[in-house]
């Protein structure tokens, strides 16, 4: 076993609750049978039991919900009435409740502009640093920037607009919302009778205001003039004039609409390009004053390219070689572009690698020059067109055509690093602020470790005045840099968004930022923490948790890990079995009175129970997959070999590069050779052995829809069958209803008030939307009507209502539903209803809902099935069953490759592969491969040290 952290356990003290435990009466929330609970206050608490046992409902719907419910009623009647009642869980009483603190893993955000640094807040006390502190240099000579003088702004103005009419201006407003009305007046009553609002002059008059809730820009007109050096005391009058009620700024326009600045705090001495004075907003990627122009400040742009419309050169055009037109038909398109062929004495027949360069951008990017071709209406005449080329056509669908259309189009769009800011997000006078020699894009490039080391003496590479202003910025960007070191997030970067992370980095995260707010007496709720943290991390997170309770408050962790569990003050196990069969406690006390007990989770923390090695390795069919030079994010020029017919498991710990191996480079490599995708994988050299296979299957954790519309049934397409099935009962013949009658997504049959929703949705403004069942259908989905209609007495919302494990004794006559149903069954979700929300399945079972659709298809015996972390949310015992379902899939001959860290997992893998040695830049090679015993044997691993303890059990 790794070395375990100091047990510390606070001493007990009174608080305002007046109670040393959290006591729940008579919980019946879902599966719950009545349990009373008692959970120890201001202590480390792990709720564990086999999946669909009832530990979220415990936790979240009746301890987290009760607390939501009492906040929300602390609240006045008056805002009461705009966010509308919570529903009570189903408990008669709940004693010593603090306020409650949810962190789970489906909250993730999936915006491209959450990223870990904006959410940690590091990235906004950098952009305040950057603001007042960094030097500004010239995006034009790279010269440093310096502070114009009055005189050699006029200077400048005489110099290089000699005989043009220029528009003298004073900023007075940049990117604000307000109406404005008393400025103008003040502006009207100092003498002007002009301003440029949003760009455009314009009179002032009375009682002029603008749009209070846009931001605008206004610029006083000071002056209008041509400049002539006879001039030279008018336009010094009116320079002063601009840079007093510009507060130092002015800017002038020319007859163009070209707008120059002028500033007396920042100016490049030999181009002449002066910068706005910064501020936080101008280094942040989410404001129209900081993000660059091109991409948005999304980093990335997607366009279409010669590549995705001409896929294969060695087709002609008749044969379908421009992909979007498809194969030769007998409509316009094709005969405007066989007469543009026959101007280069080409034809539509011809290859299109055999087509000059200049012919090829012609037909996809369209000429100016007038074409001709033949009329058919009127014989012996010409018809003259200008072809504007295939990819202009398809942008232009992409802005003004339906969503089908934009979708269509969609897939000849590839995502590729902006080229205006190579991917730094911001503009490029933004870039040019830089701080010891970095701006502020490349600090965001930095892992968090990488970054730790650059603050260290920071204080002795700036100057005395940088110092005195930097000096509690820097204590608050150490502190939060401190607690992502602490809870083993090191190899992250700042710029990376938060959607690509996995649900247990995002809940790390987020318990960094509460470590951080230091507050006491709070009751914190935790999702399964430890997902995706590697053993050897496992230390860091529980040292973070206990450092949490020892400031004085109450942490509930629902959780699986051996090692969390043996560390907690108190374990509750739920259970005996999941669903119906579970919802009672059936097991707690501390770690130590725990294992006394029978229970099976303390069976198999005792080592009473165990997952079985295998007796032997399976040796494969002797092929393999050779990817070769993969250098994407921090691989090193790593060559994967992967064998085939067997089941292989990617370990390594956190940031080591499993994901940009194996998710962001071999996966988009088989999918592009299997279904043409036109996902771009990372930079690679080459791959050999893909004809051994012939489908790729990916199973991830991202959630099977985001709505409460999506639910297992009609993501497996199961549902299809059995409104199938009911458009064929008696019944439904003499009434003519028909499959579409049973849906709840379209009109006939649903409840129309919730639009066959079963729930709606109430917002709750400043707080998290609420759901609440709908009223007319109570949560049924179907008008009366529909609900007449039933099969073995039960209606089709029934049927929904339904867990997997009744489905596959109710349907144990219907082949088609009963296939899905076992399989469901068999991946350990016979606890989940059929037409459970989408939106309430945790990541593991989302994944598993997909395992389950894949398996129910017929296997080739040559797939490969690739699985990120199966093992989420799963108890010793599901993960039996789970190694039970892929032994079946390894056994026909297919491979499954799976990346993960639990140790039940990896031992009896018949092929392990290793990457480290450790996260971020230090890590991205292959360090160890082979069976687990000899995996088991590397010095270096950190996963072989933890491997030979499981091997020698």
């Amino acid at each position: 076993m790794q070395d375990s952290p100091v047990q510390t356990t606070p001493q007990p003290y009174s608080d305002a609750t007046g109670y040393d435990n959290i006591e729940v009466f008579g919980a019946r929330e879902h599966n719950l049978k009545n349990i009373d609970v008692a959970i120890p206050r201001n202590k480390l608490v792990v709720i564990t039991g086999i999946s669909g046992s009832g530990k979220s409902s415990l936790a979240f719907d009746t301890i987290y919900a009760e607390g939501q419910r009492r906040y929300m009623e602390s609240f006045s009647a008056y805002a009461r009435s705009f966010l509308g009642d919570m529903e009570r869980p189903e408990v008669d009483k709940i004693n010593g409740l603090s306020p409650v603190i949810s962190i789970e893993q489906k909250t993730t955000s999936r915006n491209p502009r959450s990223t870990v640094g904006t959410v940690t807040e590091i990235y906004d006390f950098l952009r305040l640093l950057y603001a007042r502190t960094a030097e500004a240099f010239s995006w034009v000579t790279g010269e440093k920037m310096t502070r114009q003088s009055q005189d050699q702004i006029i200077e400048h103005i005489l110099s290089h607009f000699t005989g043009q009419k220029l528009v003298l201006l004073a900023p007075v407003v940049k990117g604000r919302k307000g109406h404005y009305r008393e400025l103008f007046v003040q502006i009207g009553k100092s003498g002007f009778t002009k301003v440029r609002v949003d760009g455009q002059i314009t009179d002032i008059t009375p009682k002029m205001q603008l749009d209070r809730y846009k931001m605008h820009d206004i610029e006083i007109v000071i002056d209008r003039i041509v400049v002539r050096e006879d001039d030279r005391f008018r336009i010094s009058q009116s320079v002063g004039a601009a840079l007093k009620h510009g507060k130092g700024i002015m800017m002038i326009s020319d007859e163009a609409g070209n707008v120059t600045q002028f500033s007396q705090f920042l100016m490049d001495p030999v181009s002449g390009v002066a910068y706005d004075e910064p501020a936080p907003n101008s280094f942040s990627f989410n404001s129209p004053y900081g993000a660059c122009p091109v991409c948005n400040g999304l980093g990335q742009i997607e366009e279409i390219t010669v590549d995705s419309v001409v896929p294969d050169r060695s087709l002609s055009i008749s044969r379908g070689a421009i992909a979007p037109l498809g194969e030769y038909r007998d409509i316009w398109i094709f005969k405007e572009i066989a007469a543009i062929l026959k101007r280069f004495k080409l034809s539509l027949t011809t290859p299109v690698k055999e087509f000059p360069e200049e012919v090829l951008q012609v037909l996809l990017n369209g000429s100016e020059s007038v074409h001709k071709m033949p009329s058919e209406k009127y014989p012996g005449t010409t018809y003259s067109f200008k072809f504007e080329g295939i990819i202009n056509f398809l942008q232009k669908q992409q802005e003004v055509g339906s969503e089908k259309t934009q979708d269509w189009i969609q897939e000849f769009m590839i995502v590729r690093t902006c080229p205006e800011c190579s991917g730094a997000r911001l503009k490029k006078e933004s870039l040019h602020f830089k701080i010891d020699g970095k701006n502020i894009a490349q600090l965001a490039w930095l892992d968090i470790s990488q970054l730790a080391q650059w603050f260290t003496g920071l204080e002795n590479r700036l100057s005395d005045r940088q110092n005195m202003i930097a000096t509690e910025v820097l204590k608050e960007i150490r502190k939060r840099i401190g607690f992502l070191l602490d809870i083993g997030l090191d190899y992250l970067t700042l710029d990376r968004p938060m959607r690509s992370l996995s649900g247990g980095e995002a809940q790390r995260i987020r318990l960094a930022t509460q470590i951080g707010t230091q507050l006491v007496g709070v009751l914190y709720i935790l999702d399964e923490p430890s997902i995706g943290l590697h053993q050897r991390d496992n230390v860091r997170l529980i040292k973070a948790l206990q450092q949490l309770r020892d400031l004085g408050n109450s942490i509930l962790v629902v959780e699986h890990d051996k090692d969390m569990m043996l560390q907690a003050d108190h374990i509750i196990d739920i259970g005996p079995g999941a669903g119906r069969h579970g919802g009672q406690v059936v097991a707690e006390g501390s770690p130590e009175v725990f294992l006394k007990n029978g229970s099976s989770t303390a069976a198999f923390l005792s080592g009473q129970k165990k997952i079985e090695i295998p007796q032997e390795r399976r040796k494969g069919n002797g092929k393999q997959i050779v990817l070769k030079h993969a250098t994407g994010h921090n691989l090193k020029k790593v060559t994967l070999k992967l064998p085939l017919g067997q089941m292989v498991c990617i370990t390594g710990v956190s940031g080591s590069g499993k994901s940009s191996l194996i998710h962001d480079t071999l996966f988009p490599v088989l999918n592009r050779h299997f279904y043409r995708s036109r996902r771009e994988p990372l930079p690679f050299g080459s791959v050999d052995g893909l004809e051994h296979l012939d489908k790729v299957i990916e199973v991830d954790q991202s959630p099977i829809g985001r709505t409460p519309r999506s639910n297992p049934a009609t993501y497996t397409g199961v549902f299809t069958e059995i409104r199938a099935l009911y458009a064929e009962l008696p019944e439904s013949k003499i009434r003519g209803y028909k499959p579409g009658r049973f849906s709840f997504n379209v009109k006939g049959g649903r409840c129309e008030d919730c639009e066959g929703a079963g729930l709606k949705v109430i917002e709750m403004e400043f707080l998290p939307d609420v759901q609440v069942p709908c009223e007319t259908c109570k949560g049924k989905r179907y008008n009366r009507q529909t609900l007449e209609v039933r099969f073995k007495g039960k209606s089709i919302s029934d049927v929904l209502d339904m867990t997997v494990e009744q489905a596959v004794d109710f349907f144990e006559h219907q082949p088609k539903i009963l296939r899905v149903a076992r399989t469901l069954n068999d991946v350990g979700l016979g606890y989940i209803t059929l037409g459970q929300h989408a939106t309430t399945l945790s990541g593991g079972e989302a994944q598993r809902v997909k395992l389950a659709q894949e398996l129910s298809k017929k296997d080739t015996g040559k797939t490969i099935y690739i699985l990120d972390e199966p093992t989420t949310g799963l108890h010793f015992q599901d993960i039996q069953h789970l190694l039970n379902v892929l032994n079946k899939l390894v056994n026909k001959g297919n491979t499954v490759l799976v990346i993960e860290h639990n140790m039940d997992i990896i031992k009896v893998a018949d092929y392990v592969i290793d990457l480290g040695p450790e996260g971020g830049v230090q890590g991205g090679q292959i360090i160890a491969e082979g069976t687990p015993e000899q995996v088991a044997k590397v010095k270096s691993s950190y996963t072989a040290k933890f491997l030979r303890e499981e091997l020698k059990n």
